[in-house]
């Protein structure tokens, strides 16, 4: 199963989109996104919704007791 980071790279790639892009559209740094997609960064669930919603992804999170 690949990490968050790693599907986040896989979908901006397949979309043909810059890590600058994707960074400008999302409204966060470049490092940010480089940060992510290493998963090496640790963001906010409001950086990740931003830059799932632009690529379109869903974050599904399961919460336990």
């Amino acid at each position: 199963m690949k990490t968050l980071g790693e599907q986040i790279k896989v979908r901006r790639t397949v979309l043909k989109i810059r890590q600058q892009e994707l960074a400008d559209l999302a409204g966060v740094s470049i490092n940010t996104v480089v940060a992510i997609e290493r998963g090496t960064g640790n963001p906010s669930i409001k950086t990740l919704v931003s830059v799932c919603d632009v690529l379109g992804l869903q974050i599904v999170t399961k919460l336990k007791d």
